[in-house]
């Protein structure tokens, strides 16, 4: 009784997916040798040919507008080449028709013989990959995450195009660059060669994409070091500043909007949105060297560059990095909050007896946390690509001052593997983010069921 359960269970979700045009064009291809197998067999059945429904006031219709047709151009034509045409396209209609028919019988054919245990174990043989994907087309958590990775692989195509793109139509000549104004011909010609810019536009694009897949983007121009291993080395370190950075801003901002929130009109609410107005302003290298010159020349707190074997070296980086996320963070926590608090829930939950903070916690704070986890999430990726003026302000050998210090040769291996690899962690972070709302709110966890 399992058995035939598990079989009508994929069957029925095999008719789903097929009425999805995406999904369908999946089927196909991964269970491509079932299916060429069945629309054989459906082929060699006998079937009538289907006749258009309606022929006879379809064909009248059809004759109409041929009529029309020739009396507007002025192109009289005999009723019997007339006839001919209206034929032509009736016959035309009714082909298009049984090709659909086709299409239709071979979906219920393959359907059908998977609920058969036979059929079901010759398609577990014969399209193992499509049976996978029918396993994640019924999980709706696992279909949106599935779905969203796919985007993520588009995301990473289109970053990897463009950013070469710009990079390829540079004015800039890394030969030049590298080996100086007084570089022979034969020299830059030589650069170019080692390097294959001397290959057409199209083709290093490709061997650029190649590269993203099987992380081997080559050597960059300058320095001669092995790119993936280069980023690898330095983009922990960014990864590193940039949570801590969120982590302080979480921490500070959302406890402190909230009050805010709570205490509208107060002393502490105005004194905070004034602080969170002038942390939106502030320039983030502006603030480093502030604060270098006050707790490390002048107090002596902490070291004012980096250090891997200093923790508190990241410290003062990672303030200054977060300070704008924190003002973003708490002033859209408030007005959240403040939002939250006016709906007829709240009052209904103060009415039950509960305590101001109670309700605050239970009831406001999940509602309220929706759009603070969006602006965390886009700030995020903000902050990975903004981490480079922190980072040469504090000497920090990261990613961000990686790209930077690469970008005006152009060294193309270099600046696009750093691009992408930034691009594909902010991907995985907006993943994250959804994730998240559905976690928050029980009416996103219901839409994604029916997804």
């Amino acid at each position: 009784m399992s058995t035939l359960r598990v079989t009508a269970f994929i069957a029925s979700q095999y008719d789903k997916a097929m009425q999805q045009p995406s999904y369908r064009f999946l089927l196909l291809l991964l269970g491509f040798p079932l299916h060429i197998i069945r629309l054989i067999v459906v082929i060699l059945q006998p079937s009538k040919t289907t006749v258009l429904k309606g022929s006879d006031r379809r064909r009248q219709e059809l004759f109409d507008q041929e009529k029309k047709k020739q009396a507007f151009f002025k192109q009289e034509k005999s009723l019997k080449a007339t006839n001919q045409i209206v034929d032509e396209r009736l016959k035309q209609e009714c082909n298009d028709q049984n090709e659909g028919l086709l299409f239709q019988r071979l979906r219920r054919d393959v359907s059908i013989f998977l609920t058969k245990p036979v059929g079901f174990t010759i398609g577990l043989v014969l399209a193992v990959p499509m049976y996978v994907l029918l396993m994640i087309y019924a999980n709706p958590y696992v279909k949106y995450i599935a779905e969203r990775l796919l985007m993520m692989v588009y995301v990473v195509f289109g970053v990897t195009a463009l950013v070469f793109t710009i990079l390829y139509l540079s004015p800039f000549d890394p030969a030049i660059n590298l080996l100086g104004e007084q570089a022979s011909k034969e020299q830059i010609e030589a650069f170019n060669r080692v390097y294959g810019l001397d290959q057409s536009y199209l083709t290093q694009l490709w061997q650029a994409v190649q590269g993203i897949w099987t992380f081997d983007l080559g050597q960059s121009y300058e320095g001669n070091e092995e790119v993936v291993q280069t980023i690898f080395r330095r983009f922990p370190v960014t990864l590193q500043l940039t949570l801590l950075s969120l982590i302080l801003a979480i921490v500070i901002a959302v406890p402190a909007g909230i009050y805010a929130a709570v205490k509208r009109h107060s002393f502490y609410d105005q004194f905070f949105m004034f602080v969170a107005l002038i942390g939106l302003s502030i320039p983030s290298f502006w603030l480093g060297l502030v604060m270098i010159l006050q707790f490390s020349i002048q107090l002596g707190w902490l070291p004012a560059t980096y250090s891997s074997t200093n923790n508190l070296s990241l410290l003062m980086p990672a303030i200054v990095l977060g300070t704008s996320l924190t003002a973003a963070v708490a002033r859209m926590t408030r007005s959240s909050t403040l939002d939250v608090i006016q709906e007829d829930y709240m009052m209904l939950a103060k009415a039950k007896g509960l305590s101001g903070w109670t309700v605050i916690v239970k009831h406001a704070v999940p509602n309220a946390l929706i759009p603070v986890v969006t602006i965390i999430g886009l700030q995020f990726g903000g902050m990975l690509g903004g981490a480079a003026v922190v980072e040469k302000v504090f000497n920090i050998s990261g990613l961000g001052s990686y790209i930077v210090d690469k970008q005006f040769i152009p060294d193309i291996p270099a600046v696009l593997g750093g691009v992408i690899y930034i691009a594909i962690v902010i991907s995985i972070i907006n993943l994250l983010v959804d994730l998240l709302y559905a976690f928050l709110d029980p009416r996103i966890r219901a839409k994604m069921k029916e997804y």
